[in-house]
């Protein structure tokens, strides 16, 4: 924890804020570059001091917190084995996702190799200030919105190109999404709709060449947890499925093969009694023109003629109620606590006038804004507790060599 700024404002009402992630040490930001470095372009700075490799594979599990792996071992017996052996290196065994600790960001960040508060994908949805509207940054994104201008910054992909072959590994309905034409462009994609056959094109593709990085997306664990629970059965079956390709995995990639296994944010199940629609306490959104973010992170931004009374006059209202419960900030305080890492001009009107970043096992909710299915998801994230921003970083030795492969013809997309 950090010292909570001083100077009069509401934080000396609340507990001390957590420390901003490890942005450049031990971040979801720091993977790609690292692996590129170990795989000697000099251009990059291997700042997770991961091994020299020819062919390096990194898995991005969505939703596999550090705490959750940990509590669930039992159901991951390979994974396990893993953890327990890897004592050698000097790589960290946790990292933290980007803030909020959501997909869109940390996909963003790890794509890129920038903190949030540059690449500019702030949460699930957030304020478009050019249209004065709302804006979906995953799967829903708006027409008005040219993904290359909103994520300007070159993705370590793009930059690796001409180079070191690269490769993504994910579902097919990706490939021209948005949302990879934002953070992830620049690779050679290839899709697949079950996570075996994710597995298996992972392995042609590194055998086919004598150095590659290659991004393999899991997200079939963060499904079962949004649904049912990262405390349910369904997301125990998923845990094993993920252990059972990770075993399949490492058993299939050449030898001299580095597989990376990571995560974009933990998760937390929220109980129904604590999903609030905080839309029913007229002062908690009183002088607010839009609502946006996580349930366990949310933008409130101000109608624009609001002054810091009204500002301090939300701060205060959200104190009186939830004060308790979840962290009541300004944008200049979330920026000064370096929750977002810096914070370029054309990004900053993207970050809510006032942030509530859940605490305890809470939930948030406009159902103004948002469909009534949505107060039902179980498994939730955003916020900055350690078990949303801890994942693991877990290195998984190749077990034999692979006895061959072939090319497999993608597309590139930029």
């Amino acid at each position: 924890m950090q010292p909570a700024p001083q100077g009069g404002t509401a934080l000396s009402r609340q507990p001390a804020l957590p420390a901003a992630p490890a942005y450049g040490s031990g971040s979801v930001a720091d993977i790609l570059t690292s692996a590129a470095a170990a795989m000697g372009d000099a251009r990059f700075t291997n700042s997770l001091r991961l091994p020299a490799a020819q062919r390096i594979v990194v898995v991005l599990v969505d939703g596999l917190g550090k705490a959750q792996l940990k509590q669930k071992a039992g159901h991951a017996p390979f994974l396990r084995g893993v953890m327990a052996a890897d004592s050698g290196g000097e790589h960290p065994r946790t990292l933290h996702a980007a803030f909020p600790s959501t997909t869109a960001t940390s996909l963003a960040s790890l794509g890129t190799g920038v903190v949030p508060g540059l690449h500019g994908m702030l949460g699930y949805d957030v304020l478009d200030p050019g249209q004065d509207k709302v804006v979906n940054l995953l799967g829903n994104w708006d027409p008005g919105v040219d993904p290359l201008r909103w994520q300007p910054f070159p993705t370590v992909f793009e930059q690796l190109d001409g180079h070191l072959p690269t490769a993504t590994i994910s579902l097919p309905k990706f490939e021209r999404s948005p949302m990879t034409l934002a953070a992830l462009r620049g690779s050679t994609f290839l899709g697949a709709t079950s996570p075996q056959a994710r597995v298996e094109l992972a392995a042609e593709t590194l055998a086919a060449h004598p150095a590659m990085l290659v991004y393999l997306y899991w997200g079939e664990l963060d499904k079962a947890g949004h649904g049912h629970g990262a405390d349910s059965a369904q997301w125990e079956h998923q845990l094993e499925e993920l252990d059972a390709g990770m075993k399949r995995l490492a058993a299939t990639v050449p030898a001299d093969t580095l597989i990376l296994l990571t995560a974009d944010h933990g998760m937390v199940d929220v109980p129904r009694s604590a999903r609030i629609d905080y839309s029913q306490y007229p002062e908690l959104v009183d002088g607010v023109r839009h609502t946006a973010g996580e349930p366990r992170m949310v933008h409130l931004y101000l109608e624009p003629d609001a002054g810091p009374e009204a500002r301090d006059a939300l701060v205060a209202a959200w104190l009186d109620r939830f004060g308790t419960r979840a962290w009541v900030l300004t944008r200049e305080e979330s920026v000064e606590a370096g929750w977002f890492g810096d914070v370029r001009p054309e990004a900053a009107g993207r970050i809510g006038d006032v942030l509530i970043v859940a605490r305890e096992t809470i939930a948030f909710y406009d159902l103004r804004r948002v469909r009534p299915q949505a107060i039902e998801v179980v498994g939730q994230h955003g916020s900055i507790t350690r078990a949303e921003r801890e994942v693991p970083l877990l290195r998984i030795p190749a077990t034999q060599r692979a006895t061959g492969g072939r090319p497999v013809k993608g597309k590139r997309r930029r």
